[in-house]
């Protein structure tokens, strides 16, 4: 699955006691959207009006791999649905079974992970091998657990196999049975391949879990190196029998590494060594009697032993270069690097769209950026962000779907790629004043564009990717001609930059990424560069004497100079048209995979060559109900456990739940039901649960208290309102906005007890209530190394009342706020909070809507003042193993200063009752992963200290689980 970036903020409900369970709010399509259906005999394809003609091709690479893409797995899939998403930017797919289903979005990426394959085509090779995947656990335990848990018990039984089989195996599998596929991308491994070649040999703990020190390559890098050894030299079934082993009981540590020793005498430990030690000698008999390119690089202000990248490139002055910095301690920025001055950071980015490129024109920079569609977070545009050097002053070409950009020599123009909503490639010319475009580029083949560049003469140079592979064109604005500058060959092209005669551009043609020159004139082409490891994103001086690229390095990409002499070019006696593999894997995984030869050929068949499959619309209303699941529904909450059946459409507009639940210590049971309906601007929630308490109450009017009168009696709650969830991120900060309203009416029948706690519903008189609360957080990115949010502040005001003057009489407002500064060190972060509540509570009391200073029970008060004072930092980074049952990443912690004041009068007396509290403390947390399981967990202790009573108290806790 390739990553889905997506900025999720929850913004905390604290809701009345029966919305204490709504329903996750999903990600939906903008209702005016009409669907379409296609069915195959063995898929099923959404998709909305419109996209007609992608669908269809789609549908039918989808049969044409349905047999070949998992036959080495031995299984055949069963029928699957799949949605097609055209409206986001983002470049994505992911294969899940909850519910049982894969999405594809259609905008192709920009970058250098698309090769030379057609975008729908790479994802129908690559996501359809994680259907595969899935259903392989259908077998042995999975005979038991599908029947019982519905669809989500292929995730159960799923849970030990680690990430990096999953998605490397389903890149060996996209290598395999195309032209193109990750495997064949130098980039793709540069990671992994600069680590080794500097000597930075790691663990297999450290590989599989991560570093927030080093470069440590992604699941995709590591498990497609994993699984093709084991491809290679056991032949491509190999992972078939490895699964067959562990769903027979995989339920005890180490399981999926037993069953790996089981089929080939290895151990993952000794898997991974292995891996590297063939990838050690490939790569460094690659470096023998390389001649080395002398470069040298541009001042840099990194944080010490931390990863950091330069990227990007481009000219400002003769003697300055504008570059995109990030890195695990760094969020996204622009900086400006001189030969002979400190490094200058110009501007902080938002959510980039980087279509690894920048473009500097007329002293002005231009890049794209996400921007959400404040309710449909499906709606994704790409928007360009313009940014004048010399005033600092930020321009924006809003609500647009520009993925790649580049301004003109004089500033004035911008060329653009943009996929519309049919799957139609195009380039456009635009004007930057006005945001107008003036021109649209013809493109009759409907060729995929990227990364275009200006010319000095007014026409534009861009990579394009056709049918038979990929080459640079020069397109005329005015005339709509185009002139092939090589020929079309299955080679990776990217990044051109135009210079007088020459154009350069970055192939992979030697085995290594290195930076290449052709002749406009003559078609005559060079190596300009030759580094180790890879040089990208060639940029020229404006006074044409200098020559600047990246170069990637163990410890992050950085930005070398060289002279611009074309003397010292070596001249190639033709252009390439094909590309040596540096990969040891890749030829051998499509040589031993039978299916490669019928699939490869289907891949550039013409669109025409098939017969269209009937389409019919769709209708999300109709198909609202979908159950994938049962079993436990929720996760269990102290002593109760509840257990049901889930239902989500493919839409995700119509979410429902149905179960009954146990209380374990009061030995009661409970009915319930949820509904939301998140299809429309407002999400509407229902919920309805109907259950028996069992409790006591003490009816002593003095101690000793040992006169305890107990009672069952049941309790029937009703909730039902909406929310309107909206993001609102245009910037560096992330921004989430959530209203709502709900209605409560819980009531009790058979309560007995002489005494009622206020918390209870009278038997006589229930509860009449209505919520409604305002949430608003606006915070700063996280870079991986950051604790806590570095500046931002959050702000939550909720109102409960009971209006309608029949029952129980009560009210209640709270309000608190929080702000987030800097540190003293450069990943600390302090937290200030406080808040307010007033209640009116002579006859009910709502639970509390403030927070109450930590180690003291929550005390009710008329009204209620509270503050806080926290800072947070991290201890320390580090990699420490013990043996394969634990992995420690990082240490933190938070020390903590909680203050209230409360306020009340006596319900007999009248007379005024103030209390103060006051407690100091400190967290401590440890991210760790145990078992070689892929989930992180963080946890820690809490040390609380009362000040007035002189005591101290000490409890776990569980910070994060990152799923």
């Amino acid at each position: 699955m390739r990553l889905l970036l997506c900025f999720l903020v929850c913004c905390l409900l604290p809701a009345l006691p029966g919305a204490s369970q709504s329903l996750p709010v999903l990600d939906q399509n903008p209702p005016d959207l009409r669907w379409q259906e296609v069915r195959t005999p063995h898929f099923r394809l959404l998709y909305p009006r419109g996209l007609d003609s992608a669908a269809q091709r789609t549908a039918h690479r989808l049969e044409q791999v349905q047999q070949p893409g998992t036959a080495s797995l031995g299984v055949v899939p069963r029928h699957l649905p799949i949605v097609l998403q055209n409206q986001t930017t983002i470049s994505n797919a992911f294969v899940t079974f909850l519910p049982r289903h894969a999405e594809f979005f259609t905008t192709p990426e920009q970058g250098q992970a698309l090769g030379t394959m057609d975008w729908l085509d790479g994802l129908v090779l690559h996501e359809y091998r994680h259907v595969g995947q899935f259903d392989k656990a259908r077998q042995g335990i999975g005979r038991l657990l599908v029947p019982l848990l519905g669809d989500q018990g292929l995730g159960v039984g799923a849970v030990g196999v680690p990430q990096w089989f999953f998605e490397g195996d389903a890149v060996g599998s996209e290598t395999a049975l195309s032209r193109s596929g990750r495997g064949r991308v130098p980039y793709f491994g540069v990671g992994m391949r600069a680590n080794r070649l500097a000597g930075r040999h790691f663990g297999y703990q450290k590989a599989v879990n991560g570093s927030f020190r080093d470069n440590v390559p992604n699941w995709y890098v590591l498990g497609y190196y994993m699984t093709s050894y084991l491809k290679t030299h056991y032949g491509p079934n190999v992972w078939a029998s490895v699964l067959d082993k562990y769903y027979q009981f995989p339920f005890y540590p180490f399981s999926f590494s037993n069953s790996i020793r089981r089929t080939t005498g290895l151990r993952v430990e000794d898997l991974y060594q292995r891996t590297m030690h063939e990838l050690d000698s490939t790569w460094q008999a690659g470096q023998q009697n390389l001649a080395i390119t002398p470069g040298r690089e541009f001042r840099v202000k990194a944080e010490e032993r931390v990863f950091t990248q330069y990227e990007y490139p481009q000219y400002v002055t003769d003697s300055s270069v504008l570059a995109m910095k990030t890195g695990l301690g760094t969020i996204a920025q622009l900086v400006l690097l001189r030969r002979h001055a400190p490094e200058q950071k110009v501007f902080v980015q938002g959510l980039t769209n980087l279509p690894e490129m920048l473009s500097v024109g007329g002293g002005k920079v231009v890049w794209p950026e996400y921007r959400y569609d404040p309710r449909w977070r499906q709606r994704v545009y790409s928007e360009l962000r313009i940014l004048d050097l010399s005033t600092g002053r930020l321009t924006h070409l809003t609500k647009r779907r520009y993925t790649a950009a580049a301004l003109s020599p004089d500033g004035r123009q911008l060329v653009v790629t943009l996929t519309d909503s049919s799957y139609h490639h195009s380039l456009r010319i635009v004007d930057v004043a006005t945001g107008r475009e003036v021109r649209i580029l013809p493109n009759p083949r409907n060729d995929f564009y990227q990364q275009p560049r200006w010319l000095p003469d007014g026409r534009v140079v861009a990579v394009a990717l056709r049918r038979a592979g990929k080459t640079l064109t020069v397109l005329d604005p005015a005339t709509g001609q185009e002139q092939d500058l090589l020929p079309v060959a299955n080679i990776n092209l990217t990044n051109p930059q135009p210079w007088g005669e020459f154009v350069f551009y970055n192939s992979p043609q030697s085995g290594i990424d290195n930076i290449y020159a052709v002749s406009q004139r003559s078609g005559q082409t060079w190596q300009v560069t030759s580094r180790p490891v890879g040089a990208y994103h060639a940029a020229v001086s404006p006074d044409g004497q200098r020559l600047a690229f990246q170069e990637f390095q163990a410890t992050g990409s950085r930005v070398l100079e060289i002279p611009l002499d074309t003397t010292a070019w070596r001249a190639l006696p033709a252009p390439a048209t094909t590309a040596v593999l540096s990969d040891p894997y890749a030829a051998q995984l499509s040589a031993q995979e039978p299916a490669a030869a019928l699939v490869r050929p289907l891949l550039v068949r013409p669109d025409s060559a098939t017969t269209p499959y009937p389409v019919r619309p769709y209708s999300p209303l109709r198909h609202a109900f979908n159950v994938f699941g049962w079993g436990v529904v929720q996760s269990p909450t102290g002593n109760s456990v509840n257990v049901g059946v889930r239902s989500q459409d493919l839409l995700n507009t119509t979410q429902a739940q149905v179960g009954v639940g146990y209380n374990q210590a009061e030995r009661t049971a409970n009915v319930f039901g949820g509904l939301s309906y998140q299809g429309r601007y407002p999400v509407l929630d229902l919920s309805v649960e109907h259950g028996g308490r069992n409790t006591g109450v003490y009816v002593d009017r003095r101690t000793p208290l040992d006169s305890l009168v107990r009672d069952r009696w049941n309790y029937t709650r009703l909730t039902v309102g909406g929310r309107l969830p909206l993001t609102l991120t245009r910037s560096k900060y992330l921004q989430a906005l959530t209203l709502s309203a709900y209605y409560l009416r819980e009531q009790v029948n058979g309560y007995d007890l002489p005494l009622r706690y206020r918390t209870d519903p009278a038997s006589d008189r229930p509860v009449n209530a209505v919520q409604t609360s305002f949430s608003y957080v606006r915070q700063l990115k996280l870079s991986a190394r950051d604790v806590a949010p570095r500046w931002g502040g959050s702000l939550l005001a909720t109102w409960r009342t009971t209006p309608f003057g029949a029952g129980l009489n009560a009210a209640q407002f709270g309000t608190q706020a929080s702000v987030y500064l800097p540190g003293i060190g450069r990943h600390h972060a302090i937290r200030l909070r406080g808040g307010y509540q007033w209640q009116q509570q002579r006859e009910y009391q709502f639970s509390p809507s403030i927070f109450f200073p930590r180690g003291i029970g929550y005390v009710s008060f008329d009204r209620l003042w509270v503050g806080t004072t926290e800072y947070a930092l991290p201890l320390a980074f580090v990699h420490w193993s013990v043996g394969r049952v634990l992995y420690v990443q990082r240490l933190r912690t938070t020390a903590f200063m909680d203050v209230a004041h409360g306020e009340s009068r006596s319900l007999t007396t009248g007379a005024l009752i103030q209390r103060d509290y006051r407690t100091v403390g400190v967290d401590g947390a440890v991210l760790f992963n145990a078992l070689h399981l892929r989930t992180p967990f963080e946890l820690g202790a809490r040390f609380v200290y009362n000040p007035r009573t002189r005591q101290a108290s000490f409890s776990p806790l569980v910070f994060n689980i990152q799923i």
